[in-house]
């Protein structure tokens, strides 16, 4: 039995409702389809879970929902175009399968951005990628995309691109003028990717702009920082362009450097208690031997023998830091006080000479 058959055992059968029953086999297609389709995403799904290559995973979450647009559409121009006659421009069919394309890459895109970043936590050492480097560099290749769909459409709809990118030369220019700082802080916010004088999480600080805190978002236009008392900060990045930043997160020891003075009265005992506590320090388990490490007389007050501590922890962090220096502190006043020794605070001497009276 051949198409033409079918058409008439159907008109002769069904009569002025062939198109109806033609639409609704076509819509029952479509459904089928898109039913296979998205079992077969699912099944492809679960089986590229588990490999170790992440990017078929970020292939088929690519390709799943715009495939299924274009099972739809494909169904939607087939009624139109066969049953209900509707004309469609072969124009308005190209630029429907571009945008289709560019989604499809602008997808794989931001996948393959997460997949990244979440293989980068797993890492340790050196071989860490930079968050913002990878955030940059996605949102570098999603706008690169957008502006060749955006050319391809236009070119399709039979506009000259020669004079759409002249026109762009000419509107860049007023727009520069216009958006100086706009396109100061876009300038900055890429000085900042490729520099990377901080990232997100790390404890920036700069006395030029009263700024510190916690890095939480580098954007285009802006970094937003979190004080120390929870307050967003919301800085242009062409500020960080003229001023100096200061990243405590990237330190790699911290340092105590504190001062102690002694009574005049135990003057005696002062090279023995700096020799017991540069003992005590070397063989602390939280200060670092391979840095410099001093103690030693430092001057004569006008109450006290001062004596100096120059010395690094092994930790950067700031809480178990000052646990550490606490600890420090507590062993130098014992080893004070079991040499007989004392703590000099401000004091002063009132000499008088003797009066005879005759």
């Amino acid at each position: 039995m051949t198409m033409s058959d079918l058409d008439s055992w159907l008109e002769a059968n069904v009569g002025d409702n062939l198109v109806v029953y033609q639409i609704f086999l076509v819509v029952f297609a479509t459904l089928l389809i898109n039913f296979l389709w998205r079992r077969l995403c699912k099944k492809l799904d679960q089986q590229f879970n588990k490999t170790k290559n992440d990017w078929d995973d970020a292939f088929i979450y690519a390709i799943s929902s715009p495939v299924t647009l274009l099972i739809w559409g494909i169904g939607g121009w087939i009624i139109l175009r066969h049953f209900l006659f509707f004309e469609i421009k072969e124009e308005l069919r190209d630029v429907s399968i571009i945008i289709v394309i560019s989604w499809m890459i602008v997808r794989f895109i931001h996948q393959a951005e997460k997949n990244i970043i979440v293989i980068n936590e797993g890492r340790k050492g050196e071989k860490k990628v930079d968050k913002s480097t990878v955030e940059a560099i996605s949102k570098l290749l999603r706008v690169s995309v957008s502006i060749t769909t955006v050319l391809l459409i236009l070119q399709n709809l039979g506009v000259s691109i020669s004079a759409v990118l002249a026109f762009g030369g000419i509107g860049g220019i007023a727009i520069g003028f216009a958006a100086k700082d706009l396109l100061a802080n876009f300038f900055g916010g890429l000085i900042i990717y490729l520099d990377r004088p901080f990232s997100i999480g790390d404890w920036i600080r700069s006395d030029d702009r009263m700024i510190e805190g916690t890095v939480e978002y580098i954007g285009w236009r802006q970094t937003r920082i979190r004080t120390f008392d929870k307050r967003p900060l919301y800085v242009p990045n062409a500020v960080f362009n003229s001023i100096t930043v200061e990243n405590p997160s990237r330190m790699t020891n911290r340092r105590i450097y504190e001062t102690f003075g002694i009574r005049y009265d135990d003057m005696k005992q002062a090279a023995r208690i700096v020799e017991q506590v540069k003992q005590m320090l070397q063989m602390h388990d939280e200060i670092d031997s391979t840095q410099t490490l001093i103690v030693n007389l430092n001057a004569f007050s006008e109450s006290s023998v001062d004596f100096f501590v120059y010395t690094f922890t092994k930790t950067v962090d700031w809480v178990k830091f000052h646990d550490i220096k606490q600890d420090i502190l507590l062993k130098i006043a014992e080893i004070i006080t079991a040499n007989n020794a004392d703590m000099a605070y401000p004091t002063q001497r009132v000499q008088l000479e003797d009066l005879r009276i005759d």
